[in-house]
């Protein structure tokens, strides 16, 4: 199967900026619980099951992150740009999110120390761009829509099921622990591990080739064969969950292959959910949807709130609230944040406009072009 033929340029997908802002609202949920609740509350099953559903919030970002890829590669392409220079624009967004981990935690260091361990420490943005990297160096090797695609499922399989055996290998001990802490945990230099958080983004590529291969009006059909997809990944990796593990040492809600694929099957299940609610809420608020400035925005978010969660300005109510405390100053902060949100949403509209009432009348519609022509992020 030969890549599929240059079609005419497509619109922003909003439904994925939908999920994307469902997974903000996780992810503040997750963040807040963490750092806010009181110890003595981290015992009671809301609170763990509160905590089971935050863990989906960095897999969200991940899988979203590939198909944004994915789509951003076959937009360049539909609009006449080559494949190496659509490949190279892929590798440096890659390079420019791995960048944008240690600018980061440079924010961090800044605003509330910890010395340069804090710098190097690992985290979603770092197993991010590194993930985006070796995805462009796929498209390049794979070259065709088939092997690009067969690439991408081989690494997703490959990440999850090495997971157990590269947390357990004491051949990587030899490695930098700020190396090490890039492929398996280690206490205060990893939050996320590229084994097996990177699949989540090698898989999301995989959905997004699938999805940018089809017309517009095919595209209600890609979305059923997601939800057929993720359903059967999920149904079959619950059921081997039960199975006699064939890892000596393995957790389930950790390092376990079952568990990832569970995720993912889920993960599978919630794109198509998003296309069928955008569809179903046409028309709703004039066709405005909080969800997705939320996800729009979804960086911007991350990178205010992290250290407003977890930094000095909340330092007081730190593991000091209960459960319910939480969920009250959580719905409060997510207010906040929305309020930021729409704050800088009306900022970059005035200066777009500003922007357009200086350009000379010959080249407003040149301008318009421009805007148009922008791949979705």
């Amino acid at each position: 199967m030969q890549q599929p033929p240059v079609r005419p340029e497509r619109g922003r997908k909003g439904y994925l900026d939908w999920l994307r802002g469902v997974g903000v609202l996780i992810m503040i949920e997750a963040h807040t619980l963490d750092s806010w609740t009181r110890l003595g509350d981290r015992v009671r099953p809301a609170y763990k099951w509160a905590i089971v559903l935050g863990g989906f919030g960095a897999p969200i970002f991940l899988f979203l992150a590939g198909i944004a890829l994915a789509l951003a590669y076959g937009s360049r392409r539909r609009r006449g740009m080559s494949e190496e220079e659509a490949t190279r624009r892929s590798w440096r967004r890659g390079l420019e999110v791995f960048a944008l981990a240690f600018l980061f935690r440079l924010q961090s260091l800044v605003i509330s120390g910890g010395g340069m361990r804090a710098l190097l420490k690992v985290d979603i943005l770092n197993v991010m761009g590194l993930a985006m990297l070796v995805t462009a160096a796929m498209w390049w090797i794979g070259r065709t829509w088939r092997g690009r695609t067969v690439a991408l499922v081989a690494a997703t399989v490959l990440t999850a099921m090495l997971t157990p055996i590269m947390r357990e290998t004491t051949i990587l001990d030899v490695l930098p622990h700020a190396v090490d802490a890039y492929l398996r945990p280690e206490a205060g230099r990893s939050t996320f591990t590229i084994f097996p958080w990177a699949g989540f983004l090698f898989a999301g590529a995989v959905a997004g080739l699938w999805l940018d291969s089809g017309t517009r009006e095919q595209e209600r059909h890609r979305n059923l064969v997601l939800l057929a997809a993720g359903s059967a990944i999920g149904v079959c990796a619950y059921g081997a969950s039960y199975l006699p593990p064939i890892y000596p040492h393995t957790s389930y809600w950790t390092s376990s292959p079952t568990f990832f694929f569970v995720r993912l099957g889920i993960l599978l299940v919630l794109v198509p959910g998003a296309f069928a609610w955008s569809r179903a809420s046409e028309g709703w608020w004039r066709g405005w949807s909080p969800l997705q400035d939320f996800g729009v925005s979804s960086l911007f978010v991350y990178w205010i709130h992290v250290e407003m969660v977890y930094g000095v300005l909340s330092a007081p109510i730190h593991r000091a609230l209960s459960f319910e405390q939480v969920l009250v100053a959580m719905g409060l902060f997510a207010g906040l944040l929305f309020a930021l949100v729409m704050a800088k949403k009306r900022l970059g509209s005035r200066s777009t406009s500003g922007r357009e009432r200086g350009q000379r009348p010959g080249e407003k519609a040149t301008v318009f072009a421009q805007l148009r022509a922008r791949p979705a992020p």
